[in-house]
């Protein structure tokens, strides 16, 4: 295919290949600055508290921790990711309308919650998988190109997808008075919402099945596993491969304590903010807006600086550290100074924006092409383990210190205990960004710091 014509339908794969992670990512988020609203569960006709809250948000990742993302990339390397993309595109909206129903079934609070979790586990699992399908086809189309510029925009526009429902959710859910009672048909608006952006997603989805499939037609490119070369074909082989690989496993481990340090955060943004900052419920819903509106800024930008001048590595660990210093921030400046929310949450979304678009990137550079599914879903496994985690605990803490409807001291108390634990995550995630930057100065034949080739 002519380069000219191939440069053009890379960014029209993109744009197909956008939108269902705008509408996962939407989805996703949707209670993230609804979050207050459970520590009150007797106003909620859904009857939701806290911690259920956070057990609900947990059930994202539970059966990709349980090993469905691992045997799942495998099946992406070994079957294409078109197909395999596809059925777990189709689980992404199937497991969204499950969390729907239960959300307006009228069942009582704890027969919802379950039939939600379920849910929320099939969404999950489709998500992850779709994600990585998304990222490997991205990989494929921009391979010797500008892969951390199309990551970045491809990162920037799913992040849309969170600034979207961190916005459009309290709109959809109005505040209320004290005393009333959010309805079920209130309260799953932002569901349904998220619903109707899935299935939009997943049309999309299939345009780039067809433009890809007969790209690879056009191009002579083996479309079953006889036709492929021994040399490039999986092996279960590979898998031991990836997890003795040291620069690998430090992307791995950098991916899990550095995005909880901020998916978990999100979950519980209002929570957290409105005590520390004192905030009323819209302005925290702005501040917490920040921070994907910081990476739909700044994402691409980076992943073009990457491009251009290279030096991934270091990108990481600046990220990593303004990640820790915005929940030093958070946690410790003075009570009740809105500016000092403003400038931790700055902060944390130009590191949030920071990393990915030096991190992914690296991927491809360290993994053969052939073992990208597994590579990317290892990671996310890895990621998932923190994200089921992190959501209980930080929901515990809520309810276990907030005792009393209104108590603004235990409620400030809590989001300072819950910023521990983003700061002991931050911490973390710094030391293992430095431990990446010195095995690439070890191994420069990686060139994991090196800018793209053209």
């Amino acid at each position: 295919m002519k380069d000219k014509k191939r440069l053009h339908l890379c960014w029209l794969v993109l744009a197909c290949l956008v939108v269902p992670m705008f509408a996962s990512y939407f989805f996703d988020d949707m209670f993230s600055t609804l979050s207050h609203l459970f520590k009150n569960p007797e106003m909620l006709e859904l009857g939701w508290n806290s911690a259920e809250y956070g057990f609900y948000a947990g059930g994202y990742s539970f059966l990709c921790v349980c090993g469905g993302l691992i045997v799942c990339g495998v099946l992406l390397d070994v079957f294409g990711a078109r197909l395999v993309g596809s059925i777990f595109v189709g689980l992404m909206v199937l497991g969204a309308g499950i969390v729907y129903g239960a959300i307006t079934s009228g069942f009582q609070p704890h027969t919802s919650l379950i039939i939600a979790y379920i849910g929320c586990m099939i969404f999950g699992l489709g998500s992850e998988i779709a994600g990585v399908a998304v990222t490997r086809s991205i990989a494929k189309w921009f391979k010797g190109g500008k892969v951390a510029l199309a990551m970045g925009l491809q990162l920037a526009i799913a992040r849309l997808g969170t600034a979207t429902a961190f916005i459009l959710s309290p709109i959809l859910v109005a505040e209320k008075p004290a005393g009333q009672i959010y309805t079920l048909a209130e309260t799953s608006r932002p569901a349904f919402a998220g619903l109707m952006l899935l299935f939009a997603g997943a049309v999309l989805w299939a345009v780039f099945v067809a433009i890809d499939a007969r790209t690879d037609r056009l191009d002579g490119v083996p479309t079953t596993r006889g036709e492929v070369p021994e040399e490039d074909r999986f092996k279960f082989s590979d898998i031991i491969k990836l997890l003795t690989n040291g620069r690998f496993i430090m992307i791995a481990l950098l991916c899990v304590f550095f995005y909880c340090c901020i998916i978990s955060f999100k979950k519980f943004g209002t929570s957290i903010v409105i005590p520390r900052f004192d905030m009323d419920v819209d302005s925290a819903k702005w501040l917490i807006t920040m921070i994907p509106f910081f990476t739909v800024i700044f994402t691409p930008l980076f992943g073009a600086l990457v491009d251009k001048v290279g030096k991934g590595t270091l990108w990481m660990v600046i990220g990593a550290v303004l990640v820790f210093c915005a929940h030093l921030v958070i946690a410790f400046a003075p009570q009740g100074v809105a500016f000092y929310g403003y400038l931790g949450l700055s902060l944390l979304g130009i590191g949030y924006s920071l990393v990915p678009a030096a991190m992914w990137p690296s991927v491809p550079k360290i993994v053969p092409e052939k073992n990208l599914g597994t590579a990317y879903s290892l990671i996310y496994w890895i990621q998932n383990m923190g994200m089921m985690l992190v959501p209980v605990f930080v929901g515990a803490i809520f309810k276990n210190g907030v005792t009393e409807v209104g108590n603004h001291s235990q409620e400030v108390a809590a989001a300072v205990n819950a910023e521990y634990i983003f700061i002991g995550l931050g911490a973390v995630a710094i030391l293992i960004a430095l431990m990446l930057r010195k095995s690439s100065g070890l191994h420069p034949e990686l060139k994991l710091d090196e800018a793209a080739e053209n």
